[in-house]
């Protein structure tokens, strides 16, 4: 299966602190790769740097077979990344209906299915679809941020830490959504949930102090209680 996005090398400077100090990274098409490490590793950089939003000052970013490492956020947006921020970047002012509106790049016949498609899948953003997003629930309003980054037609969603501040029931609809939309895209997920991680991510890479220090297959790293127990805390 061919990468759909590769860190080679990357490296990140936010003011005159060095966060990334060595990203290797691999994301395959049609796969759900995780980033997995403690807080503070450097994970929700490594997708501000992907998104152009803090860009890497060494290394190479590649996408979809193009080098995107020193494109503006908005060119790697319109190349066909979406990203889901950890605050999830609704417009709490703005009704769901509107929220999706914004979202939407270009208006066509296929991002009006997809609308129809992610109301199927979000059924709760169908029922507030006039209610203004800041009256949303936790789950309710990862569901919209997740939906309005899903609404393109996108190769690859960045989404970080969907899990955060859930209760386990709609963590467990979080994951039966992402594990419905990887039928449509390639994803990568930072997520502290190692439990939901394990469950839905195809391949792993761990972060510790801004470098990668292990990938493979996540079957790999659920049996590996020493990895486990090393980079994550937990085993």
């Amino acid at each position: 299966m061919n990468n759909i996005l590769t860190l080679e090398r990357v490296e990140t400077f936010i003011s005159q602190y060095h966060i990334l100090q060595g990203i290797n990274f691999e994301a395959k098409a049609g796969e759900v790769s995780v980033l997995l490490g403690r807080n503070g590793a450097g994970k929700t950089t490594t997708l501000r740097t992907i998104m152009g939003l803090t860009p890497a000052s060494k290394g190479a970013i590649h996408f979809d077979g193009k080098d995107i490492t020193k494109m503006t956020p908005y060119d790697i947006a319109n190349s066909g990344i979406g990203y889901v921020p950890e605050d999830q970047g609704i417009f709490g002012q703005l009704t769901v209906e509107e929220n999706m509106k914004v979202a939407i790049r270009k208006e066509t016949n296929a991002t009006m299915q997809k609308q129809v498609y992610i109301l199927e899948l979000f059924p709760d953003l169908k029922k507030f679809w006039k209610k203004q997003g800041g009256y949303l629930s936790g789950g309710q309003k990862q569901m919209l941020a997740m939906a309005r980054a899903f609404v393109n037609d996108s190769k690859l969603l960045l989404i970080d830490e969907p899990s955060k501040g859930l209760a386990p029931i709609v963590i467990e609809k979080v994951m039966e959504a992402i594990t419905e939309m990887k039928k449509h895209t390639s994803i990568v997920l930072v997520e502290q949930n190692f439990m939901m991680a394990s469950k839905i991510g195809d391949t792993f890479t761990l972060i510790d102090d801004g470098r990668t220090v292990q990938s493979g297959e996540m079957q790999g790293l659920i049996e590996d209680e020493q990895l486990k127990r090393k980079y994550l805390g937990i085993g």
